[in-house]
């Protein structure tokens, strides 16, 4: 069975729904995968309402392209591959769209952003810096006896301006990290948050639990998970900083889904065995397009090229 892995929770409807209509597009679905299909629908109705929003949407949105009725023999050929390419941009637009609704949100929600491919650094009213990665937002919440930040998307690193009398405190994935007089780095990654101290320490409270982590440690947790500090190479874990992006021994669905938060537009690999591929090197997070270069000829796969926006790699 095919499949499309995109680094994306396919545990959410909505993602699903897209993952489904991506290998309905691509042919018709055997009669394994249609039973498969169907199972997935009735489920849950939030899976079927999923998929027919999803449905609805892209039938609007192919309506926008020109009809690819046959047409006249007189009409050049020009014309009609101008025809089909208008509606593989429908397509490719109807999946940027279902996607990048989740975006949006995120956008709503945030008071500090950093859009794709675009890192930013911010001063605080407090006198704190914050640096944000691509793709990567933030809310706050400052209050007369606490500095409270959410880290919604994406990674950011904090330096701390010290006052005693207003914690400053991140939340993130379920727990908080508050700043022992500090620097450090937080990232998310499917559910749980990462944070590296990269000066003094900080205290992470999550799974109900509290421990503190010290400079040149890291620590995963989540609202489930309790901090467990171990020590980390600062400056490999903080390289985005740097505009580098290092992997050792990744999935290349993980790595396309990292790179596709320097990237605009998808970049999708094809079938389990591809998508299980490892990677391991450091890439420009300024030029990803010439990382997927080096990823495709050092895993020999092959790169579809539907739109500049939509690239499905494959073994």
């Amino acid at each position: 069975m095919t499949d499309y892995s995109d680094g994306f929770d396919h545990d959410s409807p909505r993602v699903a729904a897209v993952n489904w209509w991506i290998r309905m597009r691509a042919g018709a679905l055997s009669a394994a995968e249609k039973a498969e299909f169907d199972a997935w629908r009735a489920a849950d109705p939030a899976t079927a309402a999923a998929f027919d929003d999803m449905a609805d949407m892209c039938g609007f949105v192919e309506s926008l392209a020109p009809s690819r009725r046959p047409e006249p023999p007189r009409v050049a050929p020009r014309r009609r591959a101008s025809l089909a390419g208008a509606a593989t941009v429908a397509v490719a637009l109807c999946l940027a769209m279902a996607v990048g609704f989740g975006d949006l949100a995120t956008w709503l929600r945030s008071d500090l952003y950093a859009g794709v491919g675009d890192r930013k650094s911010v001063t605080l009213e407090d006198g704190s810096r914050v640096e944000l990665d691509a793709s990567s937002a933030i809310a706050l919440h400052f209050e007369p006896g606490r500095r409270r930040l959410t880290l919604l998307e994406g990674e950011a690193w904090f330096q701390v301006a010290p006052d005693a009398a207003r914690p400053f405190v991140v939340e993130a994935a379920g727990g908080s990290v508050t700043a022992l007089g500090t620097a450090f780095d937080i990232a998310l990654d499917k559910g749980e948050a990462r944070v590296t101290v990269t000066e003094h320490s900080v205290a992470v409270a999550s799974g109900g639990d509290s421990v503190v982590v010290g400079e040149g440690a890291q620590s995963a947790f989540s609202a489930e998970r309790a901090a467990r500090p171990e020590a980390v190479d600062v400056k490999r874990a903080t390289a985005w900083r740097r505009g580098r992006l290092i992997f050792e021994n990744k999935p290349l669905g993980e790595v396309l889904a990292a790179l596709g938060r320097h990237r605009r537009g998808y970049v999708y690999c094809i079938g389990e065995a591809s998508c299980a591929r490892r990677v391991t090197g450091v890439f420009d997070a300024e030029n990803p397009a010439q990382a997927l270069r080096e990823i495709e000829a050092f895993l020999g796969l092959r790169a579809i090229h539907v739109t500049d926006y939509l690239i499905l790699l494959h073994g």
